[in-house]
């Protein structure tokens, strides 16, 4: 089986520290800090994947094989020699960069058969323009829990899963040595999630600790009222697993303001992961086929609607969407997380800034 991961944008130390607030690209390229990444465990047993700015001159490349995250039986089936996975420039337990207050914490939250890296794309582009995020394994809902038969669905055992990652920083930032103790800013905690993930970030908002929350490609499940923080909900116009305007439409106008929403034309429900970057750009229905399972596939067919939405035609090709992605989210974050005073390219222009016509729509 042979392994060739996509490389994805790296991060640069060319940036100015301070974007240029006239220009509503800002944050669409990486930003002024190389990026560490570290993996740790909660008490209750998820892994933890956090990616952080790293200090100056941090290098290296950080890489994962989606087949790394299934169980070891199907893994066996998959000898497709086929990219499976995706390389970040990271470098492993880099030292934390300085920051006089602290970087702010971005919590992340991965979808149904998703991983805790599923979406380096951003996670490490955020690192980069000075946040930390942490994002754990989601047991009731990941691909080795649902491909294995393991996963229960239980949607506040996610919700335990994102806070109890917060409380795990608290405690490294609390802690006398560490990579990082004392290097946090745990008044500006956020939270982003895709899909079921989106669901998630809504119910841990309603933890105090948390200021704000982006949701892609997903909506508001039923039960409990949604939390009085300030929202962001990015969807696909052709998402055909989460209706971008019964599900994320609905939510958005739903939820208290302020809210901001973004609808992509032509993007589909995996614009917001690494996924549609596998298998020749078909996703993980690419590496299956390549392992000759297509013919297990076409017995699931919701397994394959999942895996390759917004990969193939008619969906705009996602290395069109994930500068537009990177910038919107990051804008977004800045300014909840208090790093910018203003936000900076997230109105109607942004659809000419791009290429890729998005509606906008703010409350109020």
């Amino acid at each position: 089986m042979t392994t060739t991961p996509t490389t994805l944008a790296p991060s640069t130390t060319s940036e100015p520290e301070s974007p240029d607030l006239s220009d509503p690209r800002a944050y669409a390229e990486a930003g002024p800090h190389p990026v560490g990444v570290m993996t740790l465990q909660l008490d209750k047993g998820p892994a933890v994947e956090i990616w952080y700015p790293a200090i100056e001159g941090s290098s290296g490349t950080d890489s994962y094989d989606i087949r790394d995250f299934v169980p070891e039986a199907i893994r066996s089936l998959l000898t497709g020699e086929v990219d499976a996975g995706a390389t970040i420039a990271a470098a492993r337990e880099a030292e934390l960069a300085p920051s006089p207050d602290g970087h702010p914490v971005v919590l992340f939250s991965h979808g149904f058969t998703g991983v805790r890296v599923q979406s380096t794309f951003l996670t490490s582009h955020l690192a980069s323009w000075g946040f930390v995020v942490a994002a754990p394994d989601h047991p009731s809902r990941d691909l080795a829990g649902v491909l294995g038969g393991t996963a229960s669905g239980d949607r506040e055992d996610a919700v335990d899963d994102l806070l109890a990652t917060l409380d795990l920083l608290t405690e490294l930032d609390a802690a006398s040595s560490g990579l990082l103790a004392g290097g946090l800013d745990l008044n500006a905690v956020t939270a982003v999630g895709h899909s079921a993930g989106g669901a998630t970030v809504l119910g841990a908002a309603r933890d105090e600790r948390i200021i704000g929350y982006v949701s892609l490609a997903s909506g508001y499940l039923s039960g409990g009222s949604p939390p009085d923080v300030p929202s962001f909900f990015i969807a696909g116009s052709l998402d055909g697993v989460v209706d971008p305007d019964t599900a994320t439409r609905a939510t958005f106008e739903s939820v208290p303001e302020p809210s901001t929403l973004w609808i992509i034309d032509g993007a589909g429900h995996n614009a917001f992961d690494d996924f549609c970057t596998f298998g020749g750009g078909t996703g993980i229905i690419g590496v299956a086929e390549a392992s000759g399972l297509g013919l297990l596939l076409d017995a699931q067919p919701e397994l394959r609607t999942l895996g390759e939405d917004g990969c193939v035609p008619p969906a705009v090709d996602v290395t069109i969407t994930f500068p537009l992605i990177n910038h919107g989210v990051t804008a977004w974050l800045r300014v909840a997380s208090g790093l910018d005073d203003t936000p900076i390219g997230l109105g109607p222009s942004v659809s000419e800034v791009y290429g890729v016509a998005v509606e906008v729509d703010t409350r109020p």
